[in-house]
């Protein structure tokens, strides 16, 4: 049985449908993300499941348990917000011994419980320090650490990193995947940053408009999106459409608009005149002055538009004889800016028949 299932919950603002019967289940010991873009009903969902709100159809049960009547005080879960919440006035003793006292847990026994929480987070020492005095990271040590204290089922999560630097985002991640390893309680993340999400879950429930388009493991949601929505949401993707001209076993032929034929392979069955989308990741494509001939790869020849220069990779936009951009990526092999091509280059960009994923619309 699922630590948390969710059956066909359904939330409604007036006409407006923020959750659109969704039905998922998370297992004991796991970091799952809810990961959308904004207003696709993640962070409803999660004040549905911590008691903030409730559903207008469905249910949630934890551990088999219907949560319908139980207040959000009383439910064995517990919130980290974006804002984190921290009483100013108090020290960071102060607002991690909050809920236990709320809890009414005898004083002598309240100590030791403060101290473990720190040590998980890695505040030990900082009993005395007040808010204002802290990090943005610390900050969000502190709220985690509250949140822990009371031995929670499950700890929920809302965009807990939005509100710090790219450089600290990266090493707070890194925390909160040995945290949760180290506690063992399962976690239940929203964000709308995908880069996060891929790094840190176990699986992922990608959102749009209310409802669940994909949930699968990291690695599934990015190399075999089942949506157009997906392929594009997550990380950067070309996305060719057209009808399909011959399909054959596991082969599909593809005549893409404003490109021409694509060869590519397909797990699904499907049939000549219907139209389809090859998600095909910059990385997958080869670019160079001249593609090699007589290979099954697909190739085209076009000119440089634009490129962005990454550090270790630089993006290339390449306008296909056609009329289609086609962005590739390229590894820099050298320090420095490593110039292989400038715009206005004429260029061809290849790739392997099973670089790009099928997906029939």
């Amino acid at each position: 049985m699922a630590l948390l299932d969710i059956q066909g919950v359904t939330r409604r603002f007036g006409d407006f449908t923020a959750v659109d019967n969704v039905s998922l289940a998370v297992e004991a010991g796991e970091f799952f993300t809810l990961l959308g873009p904004s207003g696709c009903g993640k962070t409803t969902l999660l004040r549905m499941i911590a008691g903030f709100d409730l559903p207008d159809a469905g249910r949630i049960l934890l551990n088999g348990e219907d949560l319908a009547d139980s207040p959000p005080e009383l439910r064995p879960v517990r919130t980290v917000f974006q804002s984190y919440a921290l009483f100013p006035h108090m020290s960071v003793e102060g607002n991690v011994a909050f809920p236990l006292q709320m809890a009414r847990v005898p004083s002598g026994e309240r100590k030791a419980r403060i101290e473990a929480a720190l040590e998980d987070v890695r505040l030990q020492g900082f009993n005395r320090r007040y808010p204002h005095e802290l990090s943005g990271g610390q900050k969000q040590r502190v709220a985690i650490a509250r949140a822990l204290v009371t031995h929670p089922t499950m700890l929920l999560l809302d965009e807990p990193l939005a509100a710090l630097d790219a450089k600290l985002r990266e090493d707070l991640s890194i925390e909160l995947i040995n945290l949760q390893k180290e506690v063992g309680i399962a976690f239940v993340y929203v964000t709308h940053d995908q880069t996060e999400a891929l790094a840190l879950s176990h699986r992922i429930a990608v959102m749009n408009r209310g409802r669940i388009e994909q949930l699968d493991e990291p690695s599934k949601i990015y190399g075999f999106p089942r949506t157009r929505f997906v392929a594009d949401f997550i990380g950067h993707c070309n996305l060719f459409s057209g009808p399909i001209r011959e399909a054959n076993g596991s082969l599909a032929l593809v005549d893409v608009d404003g490109l021409g034929p694509v060869r590519v392979a397909t797990a699904t069955s499907a049939a000549g005149g219907a139209r389809g989308t090859i998600a095909l990741r910059p990385e997958k494509i080869r670019i160079a002055a001249e593609a090699p001939s007589g290979t099954p790869d697909n190739h085209f020849h076009g000119a440089v538009r634009d490129l962005l220069y990454m550090g270790d990779v630089t993006v290339y936009r390449v306008a296909i004889e056609g009329g289609t951009i086609v962005e590739a990526l390229l590894a820099n092999s050298q320090s420095g800016r490593a110039k292989f091509f400038e715009v206005g280059d004429a260029v061809d960009v290849s790739w392997p028949v099973g670089a790009g994923h099928f997906i029939v619309e």
